[in-house]
């Protein structure tokens, strides 16, 4: 008996081969401030007030497109009339500018109440529908919106507003400094849409995403956690729409069609649904690739649509899709499991 254990010593658990070394990259909290030093420090390779406005472009639409993601990629609400916040933001912040010549900035408190309000108004009898029929609805007061804008006098009519003073008025003028102003604003718009995620809320929103009926069981009020974050998206969606009326200085209805809403949700699903680093990725890819393909003249918009396709038949997931948790946080809860176990998995 003795000398057939010898020969047969016991076996060792398997270990997983543990994180990649690109797996340890992307969740590397170091990639995030990467990326802002990368934003601070374009202006040093290009300055043209073309390139300038391209870049701010693509900030205002990375704020835009992280408060998309709060509704649909946290809470799982198909809205595809998010440009409607947009409007409201940048139409009662141009409105309040213009007629009350004040600088942008000291809109913001009065533009975050509209937004919260429409947001209430638009989110109440509408987010007790799920699925596709939200989705309709979400549309059509978008385009009400818009049509809105379009017929008061208030509004300036099809013509807009024009004459919008900046941030701080003519402090900020100069395009170098309010690119900055931009992505610092962004930037800590970015940072505490993270952190909401992360928060009570955000786990609450994340699991009537994945599952509303059990959620409900478990005695989550699943109305009101969807109504948080739809208005949490609007007041995103509303801050945006300022930084845009301060970037053109003139608003019209125009600005805020479904192109603008479809353009939005593509690049929360192009960045992954959910993941803050990617729907910001994908939101810099939606913005900057149609600029880089300028040169083909009118077979751009093919090419890029082209290329949407590719990437997301190679990428169905997102170019960085969230990932739902951490290996060792899952190690602890799953006796026996190791934590390089459960990360071989994931890499799988």
């Amino acid at each position: 008996m003795t000398a057939v254990q010898n020969q047969n010593p016991p076996v060792k658990p398997v270990r997983g081969r543990g994180p990649s070394v690109i797996t340890r990259a992307l969740g590397s909290r170091r990639l995030g401030w990467a990326g802002l030093a990368f934003g601070l420090l374009a202006p040093f390779v290009t300055a043209t007030p073309y390139a300038l406005n391209v870049m701010t472009s693509a900030a205002v639409f990375v704020m835009l497109a992280v408060g998309l993601n709060i509704v649909v990629g946290y809470c799982g609400l198909l809205d595809l009339g998010f440009a409607a916040f947009l409007a409201v933001g940048a139409y009662t912040g141009g409105i309040l500018a213009t007629r009350l010549d004040l600088p942008l900035l000291a809109t913001v408190p009065v533009v975050i109440v509209v937004t919260v309000v429409a947001g209430v108004v638009i989110g109440g009898p509408t987010l007790r529908l799920r699925s596709d029929y939200l989705a309709i609805v979400t549309l059509g007061f978008g385009e009400i919106i818009r049509i809105v804008a379009n017929n008061l006098d208030i509004t300036g009519g099809p013509s807009g507003i024009y004459g919008i003073p900046g941030l701080l008025g003519d402090t900020l003028s100069d395009p170098v400094v309010f690119y900055y102003t931009t992505v610092v604003i962004v930037s800590v718009a970015v940072l505490f849409a993270a952190r909401l995620g992360r928060s009570r809320i955000g786990r609450a929103w994340r699991f009537v995403r994945e599952d509303e009926d059990a959620a409900e069981a478990s005695g989550v009020n699943t109305y009101r956690v969807k109504l948080a974050a739809y208005v949490a998206g609007a007041v995103w969606g509303g801050l945006s729409g300022v930084l845009f009326a301060a970037q053109l200085s003139a608003v019209s209805p125009a600005s805020f069609t479904f192109l603008q809403s479809a353009l939005v949700l593509m690049a929360v699903v192009l960045g992954g649904m959910g993941s803050t680093r990617g729907v910001v990725v994908g939101a810099v890819v939606i913005s900057l690739l149609p600029e880089l393909l300028r040169d083909l003249a009118d077979y751009r918009y093919f090419v890029f649509g082209m290329l949407l396709i590719v990437v997301m038949l190679i990428r169905p997931q997102g170019l960085w899709p969230h990932r739902a948790g951490d290996p060792e946080t899952a190690a602890r809860s799953t006796p026996g499991v190791p934590a390089t176990a459960l990360s071989a998995k994931e890499d799988e």
